[in-house]
């Protein structure tokens, strides 16, 4: 018999109230008993949604593994309630760890350090470092606190599909494959942390995110080194960090990433192919005179990188439910505020 699919449980807490409302306390309540029972729970963050487990509990984070099909080569980030939680399951914290969570925590930047002995092997591939974050999303810090454990949680979705910045998303991409979904809303920054690997000197930015280089060195006084996909250092990068694989984020339809998009567009047109056009450039005449086409829809996209951040994954599923058989996006400007989603896209559109 199969399984019934997850419920989803709203739990809202307005900005201007300091404390969750009852009804959202209770759902904290929950997905916590849960957790400790060893169950799955997906919840919201400020980048997109995780997949968490009791990240102290080594059969529950394999529960994670089979639901999203993940490999087990592929190590998870722990999320923490605060600075002292994550000092606790590390054997060393490192200078840099200490400046940059100072600054940035609670926020969407993930630190790697030397991993304490209370951090099972599966989470982090059998590796000597450990992936730590505080989230700036304050329901998740009161699930990791009223819980009293840290969480494992990569993102809600099965492996190397696009990540989820809604519940929707989730019940979508993994259904019955988990216990619970806590609805904490859409997520804000709509992109997954930045990793910065402080074992190092200098510290590395293993995955860009939307914390960009120049915060990071504004917060440790001194230089950081930006590891790319082209750099010899990326491959022992990615036994440390998540989100290294040369394919991830990646929608059902193809997609290309143009800097000739309107000539691309154009010719996909011509051959008779159905297009979604992702661009900022929507007052362009050229734009105006292809979007006359019914076989193209052409998608506003922000021009601010954090607000296209924001919008891609949530775009990317809408389009992913039309059947289209390609998706064409303008090459972002190759800048440091781009470098995240520059990162995405590209492993996007790998075979």
């Amino acid at each position: 018999m199969a399984r019934p699919l997850p419920d989803i449980l709203p739990a809202p807490w307005p900005a201007d109230l300091p404390a969750p409302p009852a009804r959202t306390d209770e759902a904290v309540t929950r997905a916590a008993e849960l957790l400790a029972s060893g169950g799955l729970v997906a919840i919201p963050t400020e980048t997109v949604y995780g997949l968490a487990a009791d990240a102290l509990d080594a059969d529950a984070v394999d529960r994670i593994f089979a639901a999203k099909g993940r490999p087990a080569t592929n190590p998870l980030i722990v999320h923490v309630a605060d600075t002292a939680m994550a000092r606790s399951l590390a054997a060393d914290w490192p200078q840099a760890a200490e400046l940059i969570t100072a600054s940035l925590w609670p926020g969407p930047v993930t630190v790697i350090v030397p991993r304490g002995p209370r951090i099972p092997d599966n989470v982090t591939a059998g590796g000597p470092t450990v992936a730590l974050r505080c989230p700036e999303h304050r329901l998740t810090r009161r699930l990791i606190a009223t819980l009293g454990r840290p969480l494992a949680a990569p993102s809600a979705n099965r492996s190397m599909q696009l990540s989820p910045t809604t519940a929707g998303h989730v019940l979508e991409g993994l259904g019955n494959r988990i216990d619970l979904i806590l609805d904490g809303g859409p997520c804000g920054r709509g992109i997954e942390s930045t990793v910065v690997d402080c074992t190092t000197d200098p510290p590395r930015i293993l995955r860009p995110g939307p914390i960009t280089r120049a915060e990071l060195e504004a917060a440790i006084g001194r230089p950081v080194v930006d590891v790319t996909a082209a750099d010899d250092d990326a491959k022992s990068a990615a036994v440390r960090s998540p989100g290294m694989l040369p394919r991830h984020y990646a929608p059902k339809t193809p997609l290309e990433v143009s800097a000739t998009a309107a000539e691309r567009v154009e010719e996909l047109v011509q051959a008779g192919k159905r297009i979604a056009w992702l661009t900022a450039q929507i007052d362009d005449p050229r734009v105006r005179s292809l979007a006359a086409s019914r076989d193209l829809l052409v998608v506003p996209m922000p021009a601010d990188p954090a607000a296209f951040a924001t919008s891609l994954y949530a775009t990317l599923h809408a389009i992913d439910r039309r059947s289209l058989d390609r998706i064409i996006i303008d090459a972002p400007p190759d800048t440091d505020a781009w470098r995240a989603v520059t990162d995405r896209l590209s492993r996007a559109t790998k075979a």
